[in-house]
């Protein structure tokens, strides 16, 4: 087994995630912001609910 420093593997992975591009952050983003409209909209929405006794 090939012990490399900590330096080299960090630069390593530097490079591969700049090599991915900005993708995978974009799908990240994209759905918290499409859970967190859902969220906040039933939390707003949920008030209307009229009770009829």
């Amino acid at each position: 087994m090939e012990h490399t420093p900590p330096a080299t593997w960090l630069t390593t992975a530097a490079g591969a995630a700049g090599q991915q591009g900005t993708g995978n952050l974009l799908r990240v983003v994209l759905v918290v912001m499409i859970v967190g409209c859902a969220l906040t909209a039933w939390f707003l929405l949920r008030g209307y609910r009229h009770k009829d006794d």
